[in-house]
């Protein structure tokens, strides 16, 4: 993560600290930002996440995004007001997604 920060020119912040192991590497100067995290709500495991996972190209290199349907459910899982705000919008884009 150090490596990827320094690349990047950002910096890697615990915004949640002591209460989340999230780690969240910034640079704001080019509008980065990206968390990593140890434990999401609703997975219980990374390589299935990965196994539905889609590649998109970022600056000609892949990266995995999540499938929309396990962002949903990490959200319902997580059941925190902010993740609740967003799931009509995710909800209707799947399903627009998936006509």
């Amino acid at each position: 993560m150090k490596d990827f920060a320094t690349r990047l020119e950002a910096m890697i912040l615990r915004p949640y600290y002591p209460i989340s192991n999230l780690y969240r590497v910034i640079n704001d100067e080019i509008g980065l930002q990206v968390d990593f995290m140890p434990a999401i709500h609703g997975v219980k495991s990374f390589n299935s996440l990965r196994s539905r996972a889609h590649s998109i190209e970022v600056a000609g290199h892949p990266l995995l995004v999540a499938d929309l349907a396990d962002i949903i459910a990490s959200k319902r899982a997580a059941g925190r007001p902010r993740d609740k705000a967003v799931l009509d919008v995710l909800e209707r884009t799947l399903r627009e997604k998936t006509k």
